[in-house]
């Protein structure tokens, strides 16, 4: 039995997303698979990624336990004022520092992470 490989693409190509969905879980209850990727292959790819650059996005992405302190710290990172700031860490996942050098980018993160907050470098 063979497949015609063009003919499931083109019937991919007009499938819709839920349609696409339903598929996906077919095939991994069938046969016993999942289309996640491995987290530690897409751990490596990210650092790859990350040694390329020189310039980062510093992300907020949790505020964790300590949010008082977590606001202290964007605010004496940013220069934003105190409602600003709350926003800022509110809003998590945020964005709180864009274009900053490699550096630069760590020495905020471990900040942050100093005072409890989940930091992600993009």
């Amino acid at each position: 039995m063979a497949l015609d490989t063009q003919a499931i693409v083109d019937q991919l190509k007009d499938a819709s997303i839920l349609e696409l969905n339903d598929l996906v879980k077919a095939i991994e209850e069938e046969f016993n698979v999942t289309a996640a990727a491995p987290v530690a292959a897409a751990g490596a790819a990210a650092g790859a990624d990350a040694e390329a650059k020189d310039s980062f996005t510093v992300e907020l992405t949790d505020v964790g336990q300590e949010k008082v302190k977590v606001i202290k710290e964007v605010r004496a990172i940013t220069g934003l004022g105190l409602k600003d700031a709350k926003g800022l860490v509110d809003a998590a996942p945020s964005s709180i520092k864009e274009d900053v050098a490699t550096d630069d980018a760590n020495k905020i993160k471990e900040q942050l992470e100093a005072v409890g907050a989940t930091v992600t470098l993009k």
